[in-house]
This record gives structure tokens, C-alpha cells and sequence, in this order.
């Protein structure tokens, strides 16, 4: 998908964006990187989350278009005089037996952060940038997901995926801004301290970038792991799927229709449809989300075709073979967009717990010819972007 011209429609009142070849490519700076503009160098600054959007663009898949905001924004609040005094003082005193004294530290954190003003630089840039989105997208206040990309996400030894903060449908400059700074604040959650502490991470070596992306509206949403998460099959795509917003599914809310795909022969292998009584919605005067009951007659019928199995199966592999390691992959189905080209990816990052096994044994040694070519086309392809990685590294 062109990042400058994105063919996802945010709700039902916004008309698709046209391309635009003859527009300049905007360009990133200090503070905003472009997700299209990303580079392998850009990552220390961009957090884990950001950089798989940049890869997957470059893998050209259908990613929403959007920008960092860099860990150079963060670190002007970060290391502002009051901010490194309170704050520090405050890491001293959390006792991380005691969750209620963790709960009120972390408030008293954040609020110092978020009551800091954000410096001038930092925050025209993002003014600028989302103007410049909004432009893209053919609307003047363009509703946004803002979301949390901390740099200790996604290393290989643990997942800090769900730590920090997500906020969706956004609307305008002022709300991008000040849910920019919400993000920042979220680095000290009670579970990211809590979680940090657990896995030997530094809390003031950590840092915090944020993603700022175009908003789809989907009719399903979920998420896709290129092995079976239960055994470690890596022979099979598991998705999980339910109505709405894919973040009732990641923060568990609902229960959602579960189904595996073999991922040679791309053929449905199992399906269990769950009673989906809840969906996270948009609100109807679009700014935010809500739940919304499930109407009796979609409880239970299954939140994905079957078409839209595979695709998201055959952009799940492609993630895989781009990344040259099982990937996690979350993925929406947009309501406005005809079926075929309605699935798009949101995120993509590293398995984290088979994938550092050894993959399992689809053969016996001496087996038939056929069971030889099966083992060879799912053994891991280290690849990045048709080109060998030098160290297979997500």
C-alpha cells in the first residue's frame, strides 16, 4: 500500500484518499520519522512497534499510513531538570511487593510528566506532521490511533507488548499532542515498572517513541501467529478474531473465534466460533471508542469469511519471510474497503516464546519425497526484503 496514499477509509463520512505522485515525499526530521521514510538505523529511535510498521511498508504491505514521533521528543521531558528530580525520586521509593503503592507511584509519575509543558520544537513538529497526514488523507482532522513504542519492546528475552499505553480514534492537533505526552507518561504504568523490574530492565534506560497512524474501521479484527501458539506447529497460521476494534481481543475482553490455517496448502483446518457478546466500536460522534452489544444473530456467526482467512494467512507468512522469524501479526478487516483488498496490517513483531525453540520435526529422517518437500518449505527463510539478513534478527 503508498503510504501517501492510503486507500483505508476512517469512517463512513471520509472518502478515500486519491493518489498523489506529483506531491513531495514529506520528510522525516529529529523528532518525526515517517514510517515510510524508516531505516534500519532509525529503530534505537522509534521503538519496536514503529520499526515494524517501516519494515512492513517496505515489505509493501498493506500498512495504514503514519509517523513516529522519536525518542528524541521524549527525552527533552525526560531529562527536563524537575522531571529528572521528582521522577527519580519517585523509582526510589516504589516497593514492587506493595501493587497498591506501585498503582499511586505511578500516578504521581505521570502526572509529573504529563503536567511538564512540551518543548516548542518537539511539539510543531508534531502539529506539522499531522497536518501533513491529514492532508494526505484528504481530511482535515483525520482520526488517528496514538500509540506507545517503547525501546525495550519486543527484545528476544521478553514482551513488553500490552505495557504502556494505546489511544484511539483522535481527532485533531491539540488531542494528537496531548495524547503524544499520554504515551510518554505510560512508560510508568504500574505493570511496565512492575514488568521492567521482573525482567532486569533499567527504568531510565528504557525510552518511549509513539506512533501517530491513520485509523481504520474495522468489521473484524484480531490476531495472527505463524505457528500454532499452543504446540509450536509451525506448519499452521493460529487467528484469532472477533467483532469490532482488534483491541478486545489483545487486552483479552472478549473471547474470539479461534481458527488454524495449514500454511502450505492454505486450507481452513479447524474452527471454533466463540459467542461474541461485546464489540469496540467508534463512537458515534466519532471521537473515541465504546463498547457496544453484539446483536443476537452475529454472536455467533464467525467475525471472518473465509477469503479473509487466507489473506490474512498469506500476509502473515509474508511478515514471516520478510522478518525471517515467526511473527505475531495483528490485522483489521476495514468495513469501507471491497473484499479482496480489506485486510490490512497493523503491527508485526517476533513470537516470543516457540520461536526460540528449535522448530519442531515435521518428518521422520528417510520419510517419503513428499514429507522432504514439506519440511523445506517451512523451514525459516532469513530474508529482508529479498535480500539475506546478516544476523535473522526481527
Amino acid at each position: 500500500m503508498c503510504d501517501a496514499c492510503p486507500t483505508v477509509s476512517p469512517d463512513a463520512n471520509l472518502p478515500d484518499a486519491a493518489p498523489t505522485p506529483e506531491r513531495e515525499p514529506f520528510m522525516s526530521n529529529r523528532f518525526i520519522v515517517w514510517f515510510n521514510d524508516y531505516r534500519p538505523e532509525d529503530r534505537p529511535r522509534v521503538g519496536g512497534k514503529n520499526a515494524g510498521l517501516g519494515e512492513m511498508i517496505h515489505a509493501d504491505l498493506p500498512v495504514p499510513p503514519g509517523f513516529a514521533v522519536t525518542t528524541d521528543g521524549f527525552e527533552t521531558i525526560r531529562n527536563h531538570p524537575r522531571a529528572v528530580e521528582e521522577v527519580r525520586e519517585l523509582l526510589a521509593a516504589v516497593e514492587f511487593g506493595d501493587p497498591p503503592g506501585i498503582r499511586r507511584l505511578s500516578r504521581k509519575i505521570r502526572s509529573v510528566i504529563e503536567a511538564l509543558p512540551m518543548a516548542a520544537d518537539v511539539e510543531e513538529s508534531i502539529r506539522s506532521a499531522y497536518a501533513q497526514l491529514c492532508g494526505r488523507c484528504n481530511h482535515d482532522d483525520v482520526p488517528v490511533a496514538v500509540r506507545s513504542s517503547a525501546t525495550a519492546e519486543d527484545l528476544p528475552d521478553a514482551s513488553f507488548a500490552g505495557q504502556q499505553d494505546t489511544f484511539l480514534w483522535i481527532r485533531g492537533t491539540d488531542s494528537v499532542v496531548e495524547h503524544v505526552k499520554r504515551c510518554w507518561s505510560s512508560l510508568f504504568t504500574d505493570r511496565a515498572m512492575s514488568y521492567r523490574h521482573e525482567m532486569g530492565h533499567d527504568h531510565e534506560v528504557v525510552s518511549m517513541s509513539v506512533a501517530v497512524q491513520q485509523m481504520v474501521d474495522p468489521k473484524s479484527a484480531g490476531v495472527a501467529f505463524t505457528l500454532d501458539p499452543a504446540t509450536g506447529d509451525r506448519s499452521q497460521v493460529a487467528i484469532e478474531s472477533s467483532w469490532g476494534l482488534g483491541e478486545a481481543v489483545v487486552s483479552g475482553e472478549v473471547t474470539p473465534d479461534n481458527f488454524l490455517v495449514d500454511k502450505v496448502i492454505l486450507e481452513i483446518h479447524s474452527r471454533t466460533i466463540s459467542p461474541k457478546h461485546a464489540e469496540l466500536v467508534m463512537r458515534a460522534d466519532g471521537n473515541g471508542v465504546e463498547w457496544h452489544d453484539v446483536t443476537a444473530e452475529r454472536q455467533q456467526a464467525p467475525s471472518v469469511s473465509d477469503a479473509e482467512l487466507l489473506e490474512i494467512t498469506r500476509m502473515a507468512k509474508a511478515a514471516e519471510r520478510y522478518f525471517g522469524a515467526p511473527q505475531d501479526v495483528e490485522w483489521a478487516v476495514d468495513r469501507h474497503l471491497p473484499e479482496g483488498r480489506n485486510v490490512v496490517m497493523l503491527q508485526s513483531r517476533p513470537e516470543t516464546v516457540w520461536s526460540r525453540k528449535a522448530p519442531r520435526q515435521v518428518s521422520d529422517p528417510g520419510s517419503g519425497f513428499m514429507d522432504s518437500i514439506v519440511s523445506t518449505l517451512l523451514s525459516p527463510v532469513h530474508t529482508r526484503g529479498g535480500v539475506p539478513a546478516d544476523d535473522g534478527e526481527a
